[in-house]
C-alpha cells in the first residue's frame, strides 16, 4: 500500500482546510493520506473524509517526531506550510519523495520544489488551486476540488440543542477575525445594522458566531441589534460550540454571512450558502474566497488609509462603514 504525508502544520484553520484538496488529488496515486497538523487544527481535520489519520506537531523535539513519522513508512510527503521545521521533518523521517516550496533557504531539503504562484504575482487564482501545484509535482490533480467537512453525530447533537432554542429558520453572521479581540477597537454598529437587515429580510433569527475571545464584541453587536418591546431576533453563540458543532450548525443554516476567517471556510465546506466579506483593500478576495457549492464574495469598497493592514489599522473604518446594501444584494442573489 502506498502512502503520503500531507504537512499542513502552520497558519490558521482555514489554511489547513483548504490544503486538504491536495489530499483529494493525491488519491490518484496513494492509498493512504495522513496529515501532520497543529494541535489546534486537529478537530477540523479529523472531520475531513479525504484524510485517513491526523498526526500532531506539538512542538516536540523534531528527531522524536521524525522517528514516529518514519515508522509509518511514507512513500512521499507534501509540505503545504513550509518552515525550516516542516521542511526538516520529512527529511529526518527518511521519506524518499519530498515536495515543498522553492525559493527558501531550507528548500534544499525537498526533492521536488514548487514555485508558489502568489509569490510570482498571481493575485486571482484560488489558494486551493495554487496548493494543487504541489500535487501536480507528483502527477496528481483534482481540478475544481473544494474542501470537505463532515460533522459527527455528536456534533449534530450539540447543534440540535442550540437550534431547538431558535424557534425556526436562522442565518449565521460572523463579524470577527483573529485580530478583532486583540486590538480592542473593532467597530460593531454596522454589524448590528446588518444583523437587523438580515433578520428582517429573511424573517429569521440571526445567530452571531465567534470564539470565546470574541464574546464581548458579539455581545455589543447583539445589544445594538435589539429592538425595544420585541422578541430578540439576533442572538450570540460566541464560544457556544466547538468547530464540529459549528459545522453541523452551518449545515442547517439558511446562509452564512461573515468576514473571511476559518468559520467561513467551514461553512462553505458543509455546503451552507456562504457570503464571504473582504472589507480590507489589502485582502485578495479571489485567492481566499470560500470554496463550496454555493458561495459569493463582497469585495472591499471603503478607501482604506495607505498601507493599512488588518494588523496595524488605526480605526477599522472599513468595518465601521460596511456596505450593507451590497452585502444584502449579494446574499439575495446567492439565495434566490
Amino acid at each position: 500500500m502506498s502512502s503520503a504525508l500531507l504537512v499542513t502544520a502552520g497558519g490558521g484553520i482555514g489554511d489547513s482546510l483548504l490544503a486538504t484538496v491536495v489530499a483529494q488529488a493525491l488519491r490518484q496515486r496513494f492509498d493512504r493520506i495522513d496529515a501532520l497538523a497543529l494541535p489546534g487544527h486537529r478537530a477540523a481535520l479529523e472531520r475531513v473524509p479525504d484524510l485517513d489519520a491526523v498526526l500532531l506537531d506539538a512542538g516536540e523535539d523534531p528527531r522524536a517526531l521524525a522517528a514516529q513519522l518514519g515508522a509509518r513508512n511514507y512513500d512521499a510527503s507534501v509540505v503545504t506550510w513550509a518552515t525550516a521545521r516542516t521542511a526538516r521533518l520529512p527529511a529526518l523521517a527518511n521519506i524518499p519523495i519530498r515536495v515543498g516550496q522553492a525559493r527558501r533557504l531550507y528548500s534544499g531539503r525537498f526533492t521536488k520544489r514548487v514555485f508558489v504562484r502568489s509569490e510570482l504575482g498571481d493575485v486571482t487564482s484560488p489558494w486551493s488551486d495554487i496548493l494543487l501545484d504541489y500535487a501536480r509535482a507528483l502527477g496528481c490533480d483534482a481540478p475544481g476540488a473544494v474542501p470537505h467537512f463532515v460533522p459527527t453525530a455528536a456534533d449534530r447533537d450539540a447543534a440540535d440543542v442550540l437550534i431547538a432554542g431558535l424557534g425556526g429558520a436562522f442565518l449565521i453572521m460572523h463579524p470577527t477575525n483573529a485580530i478583532a479581540p486583540q486590538r480592542g477597537i473593532w467597530p460593531t454598529q454596522a454589524w448590528s445594522a446588518l444583523a437587523r437587515a438580515l433578520a428582517d429580510r429573511y424573517d429569521a433569527t440571526v445567530v452571531v458566531s465567534g470564539t470565546q475571545a470574541d464574546a464581548a464584541i458579539v455581545d455589543d453587536i447583539v445589544r445594538g441589534a435589539s429592538t425595544p418591546n420585541r422578541p430578540p431576533r439576533v442572538v450570540s453563540i460566541a464560544g457556544a460550540l466547538e468547530i464540529g458543532g459549528f459545522g453541523a450548525l452551518a449545515a442547517r443554516a439558511k446562509a452564512f454571512v461573515g468576514i473571511t476567517t476559518g468559520a467561513m471556510h467551514v461553512a462553505a465546506a458543509v455546503g451552507c450558502p456562504t457570503v464571504g466579506i473582504f472589507p480590507f483593500q489589502s485582502d485578495f478576495p479571489e485567492r481566499w474566497a470560500p470554496r463550496g457549492p454555493r458561495t459569493a464574495i463582497v469585495r472591499a469598497s471603503y478607501p482604506c488609509h495607505r498601507n493599512d493592514t488588518k494588523e496595524n489599522c488605526p480605526d477599522y473604518a472599513c468595518i465601521a462603514n460596511l456596505n450593507i446594501p451590497r452585502i444584502m444584494t449579494v446574499t439575495n442573489d446567492l439565495l434566490s
